[in-house]
């Protein structure tokens, strides 16, 4: 099921995040008073009078801008209203028609796009005289709002809902959830847009560009990916701006909501510590982790390429479980690998290991006499069973499930992992007391 689309398109701080997250009752879309705050296209599923349809905020449309990601913003939200089923063109009542409204308007006539004209910031009742000048933008009736307050959305709403076009109502599928993560600078949305083939996230030499999470659906085969470009995560010391800030707990709730996390690591300057708190928001997240070692190509000599492969251990050896995939977001070397690797990993990271096997382990391991004991207890572990997905659970039941350290839990785990197939998934273990 394809939803329909509407996308929120204006000028620099015209209001159209806080439109967005007023008509979808959420604070999803990043506001800010900072001009360009919102980068990227970020997707929004909401609904209204029973009907769902998806809610795209964009970028501030400028024709002269001395920013440096201006053209791509623009490029970013002119694709936006292209792959539209509605526009919606945001303007400033507190200020009237501005310069620059007239080149959008123009843009949008020619899209041939049901528009809708939204005069936004008419905070107080009765101002509605501010709209007669926006006639002359040639888009048809003016509909004045306050997405401050609340003013006039939900005739916006109404006929939002009105004009859209009809869709089947089949079950939309889901498909993995895939959040690709990674410091700075480390070539995520490269990745993202080789891995879709095409131009989806704005890249950048600069750090911290993208600020909100953008999902798109990807069919590779039989199987759908949601993939999600977050913002680069780094130490919250040195996070100064609340814009960034924003990005920070945007990308905590991508990795919340990801089955699998694809940590980017960059190649060229080697595993940092920043690489090791992603992945270790990740894991303690619960996600499934797949590695790519990014830039491979930058890494010129065998020796340093040994070097990198033997650090991981030492630098990512909680996260020991993950695959590693060697790549080149520029070249799409190894790219082609990412996919199947996620795959594979989901199904570990969801699957359920019958209770007999289980058992059959523990008896092996009882066998063995490998166990615990501190003031004159002994550790016996009596049965387990698995008691969640996602990532896997495994209870066990013991005379004294107090008994179980850190060690015994690291030689339970590892010896699941040896007799399942567990890669790229954290387990959780559980005691309890037997009876």
């Amino acid at each position: 099921m394809t939803l329909p689309i509407v996308a929120v398109v204006g000028r620099p701080n015209v209001g159209k995040s806080t439109l967005v997250n007023r008509l979808i009752q959420a604070q999803d879309a990043i506001v800010h008073p900072t001009s360009g705050v919102t980068r990227d296209r970020s997707y929004h599923r909401t609904d209204w009078n029973g009907r769902d349809f998806m809610l795209v905020d964009t970028g501030g449309i400028e024709f002269a801008s001395g920013d440096a990601f201006g053209d791509s913003i623009r490029d970013q939200a002119v694709v936006a209203a292209e792959e539209a089923d509605i526009v919606v063109f945001l303007v400033d009542g507190a200020v009237g028609v501005a310069p620059g409204d007239d080149e959008v308007a123009a843009l949008l006539r020619r899209s041939k796009k049901p528009v809708f004209l939204v005069v936004n910031k008419l905070d107080t009742p009765g101002r509605e005289e501010a709209i007669h000048d926006f006639w002359g933008l040639g888009l048809g009736e003016p509909w004045p709002v306050s997405a401050l307050h609340g003013h006039g959305s939900g005739d916006l709403l109404d006929g939002l809902v009105e004009a859209l076009p009809d869709w089947d109502d089949t079950v939309e599928e889901e498909g993995i959830g895939v959040a690709i993560i990674g410091k700075p600078n480390a070539g995520k949305s490269s990745l993202y847009n080789k891995l879709l083939g095409r131009e989806r996230a704005i890249v950048s030499e600069v750090a911290g560009t993208t600020r909100d999470a953008i999902d798109t659906v990807l069919h590779d085969g039989d199987t759908v990916f949601r993939l999600v470009d977050t913002a680069g995560l780094r130490r919250k010391s040195q996070i100064d701006e609340s814009v960034e800030y924003y990005g920070f707990v945007r990308a905590m709730r991508a990795i919340d909501r990801a089955d699998v996390a694809i940590l980017v690591v960059d190649a060229a300057t080697g595993v940092t510590d920043q690489d090791q708190r992603v992945a270790r928001f990740a894991e303690e997240r619960g996600c499934g982790i797949v590695i790519a070692l990014n830039k491979w190509d930058l890494v010129e000599s065998p020796e340093d390429k040994v070097e990198l492969v033997a650090r991981l251990p030492e630098m990512l050896g909680f996260i020991g479980y993950a695959p590693v995939v060697r790549v080149s977001a520029l070249t799409g070397s190894g790219v082609q690998k990412l996919l199947p690797t996620v795959a594979t990993v989901y199904a570990s990271y969801s699957q359920s290991v019958p209770t007999s096997k289980i058992n059959a382990l523990l008896t092996e391991l009882r066998s063995s006499g490998h166990t615990v004991s501190k003031g004159g207890k002994m550790l016996r572990l009596q049965y387990a069973t698995q008691t969640g997905v996602k990532p896997p659970v495994f209870t066990f039941f013991a005379n004294h499930p107090r008994l179980v350290d850190t060690n015994y839990e690291r030689y339970l785990e590892n010896r699941l992992r040896e007799a399942f197939d567990l890669l790229g998934t954290p387990i959780r273990l559980k005691f309890r007391q037997k009876g």
